[in-house]
């Protein structure tokens, strides 16, 4: 496990893929995802059996906030597109409980996971993609430090309009000053 102030992270159970179908069915959560589709139980299983030919650092990573004497879970997160030569690596994050949006949680995860990539895993640079039409992400990722350098134009097509994607990231130097 990796704990934060308010959160850990663990690796994901096949018991938990119910839960992330549900979510991810959810239109307003995989708007800021790149699914653009419902999935099935067995498209989510599937994805379980593949993720796990996956090296460990790359498979996700439960979200799970303190509820009492309870864990519960409330989204996954994790690092993908590892480059193990230029020590760089992708995030990706979503919070499924939307109960427990605007309330602090991504940019604390990101937070854990700056950490954990750099202080665990030597990493140099860390990034992430997220479409220019999800604010909440976006100020959740510069709280986290995340830094602006790019933009790719009318990139994704969603909701019936093209939306930029932006990518942002944060250096190792960065991080820790």
């Amino acid at each position: 496990m990796i704990y934060g102030d308010r959160v850990r992270l663990r690796h994901v159970e096949r018991e938990d893929l119910p839960q992330f179908v549900i979510w991810l069915n959810d239109p307003e959560v995989r708007h800021g995802l790149a699914l653009r589709y419902p999935l099935s139980m067995a498209e989510e299983e599937n994805w379980f059996e593949t993720m796990l030919k996956n090296p460990i650092e790359e498979r996700p990573l439960v979200i799970e906030v303190k509820q009492g004497e309870e864990w519960q879970m409330i989204g996954n997160s994790g690092f993908h597109k590892l480059d193990w030569r230029s020590r760089n690596a992708e995030l990706g994050i979503f919070i499924g409980d939307k109960s427990f949006w605007d309330q602090g949680y991504g940019t604390e995860v990101m937070g854990v996971l700056l950490k954990h990539g750099f202080s665990t895993m030597n990493l140099y640079r860390i990034s992430l993609r997220v479409f220019e039409d999800n604010p909440r992400a976006i100020r959740s990722y510069e709280k986290a430090g995340f830094v602006h350098e790019g933009r790719m134009r009318q990139a994704e097509f969603h909701d019936g309009a093209y939306h930029d994607v932006l990518f942002m990231s944060v250096l190792r130097p960065e991080w820790e000053d």
